[in-house]
C-alpha cells in the first residue's frame, strides 16, 4: 500500500516546516511547542531523530530545558516512510545530520496530506550552511529561524562556535564543546 494510500484520509492539505538556527536557539524547543499543539488537537504524530544523536536519550528528543518527546532514532532519511504509519504530522529533529533523500521523503509525506515539521542547524562550526537544511528551506512552505544570544556580547546570535580544535564536520556536542556567537564575534574568533 502507498503512503498516499495510508493517509488518504486526510483532509488537511500537507505542507513542511523548517525550524533553523544556530545551537542553543530554542530549535528542539519550538518543534516540541508544535508537536504539543498537535496532541492537543488529537492528531496522530510520528517523531524521528538520527541515531547517531546519543547525547542526551536514545529514543527521545530532549531540547536544553529538559523537555521530551518519545522518537523513533534512524541512521538515514528513507527509513521515515515505512515508519510513519497514519501519522498526521510527522517530526524530524537534528534534520543536518540527515541525507540528500530527507528533501524527497519530506516532499513525498507534504504531497500525501501530511504536515512535515523538521528542526536543525542551519550552519556549521565554520559559518557554511550545514547539509540538506539549505534544500529543505527552499522548499518549505514556513521557516522559523530562532536565534541564541551571544555568549560574549550579549547580541543576537546565529553562529555555532565550536571551542575545539577538532575539524571533524560532524561532532555532537553541548556547551564543553560550541557556543553561540554573533556575526562580529563569530568573525573574530575565526581569524
Amino acid at each position: 500500500m502507498s503512503l498516499e494510500s495510508q493517509i488518504n484520509h486526510l483532509t488537511q492539505k500537507g505542507s513542511i516546516e523548517v525550524i533553523c538556527g544556530s545551537m542553543f536557539s530554542g530549535k528542539t524547543e519550538e518543534l516540541l511547542r508544535r508537536l504539543k499543539r498537535a496532541q492537543f488537537a488529537k492528531l496522530d504524530i510520528a517523531v524521528f531523530k538520527p541515531k547517531i544523536d546519543k547525547r542526551y536519550d536514545i529514543q527521545k528528543v530532549v531540547s536544553h530545558d529538559e523537555n521530551t518527546i518519545k522518537a523513533i532514532p534512524i541512521n538515514c532519511a528513507k527509513n521515515i516512510l515505512p515508519l510513519v504509519n497514519q501519522a498526521q504530522v510527522v517530526a524530524i529533529d537534528e534534520a543536518q545530520f540527515f541525507d540528500a533523500d530527507l528533501v524527497v521523503v519530506c516532499n513525498e509525506l507534504a504531497n500525501a496530506g501530511v504536515r512535515v515539521i523538521i528542526a536543525g542547524l542551519d550552519m556549521d562550526f565554520l559559518g557554511k550552511p550545514f547539509g540538506v537544511i539549505p534544500q529543505m528551506l527552499a522548499i518549505a512552505e514556513r521557516i522559523t529561524k530562532v536565534h541564541a544570544i551571544c555568549i560574549d556580547c550579549t547580541s543576537i546570535a546565529n553562529h555555532s562556535y565550536r571551542k575545539t580544535t577538532d575539524k571533524a564536520l560532524v561532532k555532537l556536542g553541548e556547551k564543553e564543546e560550541y557556543k553561540a556567537l554573533c556575526r562580529n564575534c563569530f568573525s573574530n574568533k575565526m581569524k
